[in-house]
């Protein structure tokens, strides 16, 4: 597998099926908790990392905050700026180690699937590049489902989705030498198929939390109501 995998991977199908994942309901309930969680001022300035097609960074801008949103995934970009509202974000084509604002941010967040794309040291990066970019007290929202205690009990070997008009089947195999999921993602469409590989790293409660503070935060868990559910999220403040 293409160790940057990530470069190429949301392209065609894949980034049509995750612009109609989620509904605008649920959009709405993870804004609410996010703008709980970074518990920040009234028109504070938020980093989206990577944002995707926008979705939580236009959410937050409409509840008044000043958001910028980076990706490195073009077509994502690409929807992002043809939203109606998209002038209230500042959109950034980056790699998500790249944050060229020195403690410029009063809160940031990572969400969904998006972390731990990486090797040790890029994912390491990652989060050093996050916490450069914060204002110190600030805090960083990471949500992962790639925390081991929680996803192997859920784990299945291959699973059906169906969003809109795109089916997807999901082959995981975890390997536990080298503590990443490899995946293979294949994307049905009106008579098209696509094929993605994705591989992740995946981490103990204890090596997280450690390389998330050792990357100068102090960090804590969400409330478990949060941690039940399939992912897991670390609430860390910039130190």
């Amino acid at each position: 597998m293409n160790a940057n995998w990530w470069e190429h991977f949301f392209e065609g199908l894949p980034v049509q099926l995750w612009l109609e994942a989620m509904s605008a309901e649920h959009t709405d309930r993870e804004a609410d908790r996010l703008a709980e969680q970074l518990a920040a001022p009234a028109g504070a300035e938020l980093l989206d990392v990577p944002c995707g097609g926008g979705r939580l960074a236009l959410a937050l801008a409409r509840r008044g905050y000043r958001v910028t949103g980076v990706d490195l995934a073009s077509e994502f970009l690409d929807h992002a700026r043809t939203r109606f509202d998209a002038d209230c974000v500042t959109w950034e084509h980056r790699d998500m180690r790249d944050l060229p604002w020195p403690a410029r941010f009063d809160g940031a967040f990572c969400v969904g699937n998006s972390f731990g794309y990486f090797d040790d040291d890029g994912n390491a990066a990652f989060l050093r590049a996050v916490a450069a970019s914060l204002k110190p007290g600030a805090r960083f929202i990471l949500e992962t489902p790639m925390v081991i205690e929680q996803l192997l009990r859920q784990l299945h070997d291959r699973r059906w989705w169906k969003v809109g008009d795109v089916y997807l089947l999901v082959a995981n195999e975890y390997d536990h030498n080298r503590s990443r999921l490899e995946i293979e993602y294949t994307f049905i469409s009106n008579g098209c198929t696509e094929v993605r590989h994705g591989s992740h790293r995946a981490f103990t409660f204890d090596e997280l939390h450690d390389l998330i503070h050792d990357s100068g935060f102090d960090v804590s868990l969400a409330p478990p109501s949060t941690r039940d559910a399939a992912t897991v999220t670390f609430v860390a403040t910039r130190r």
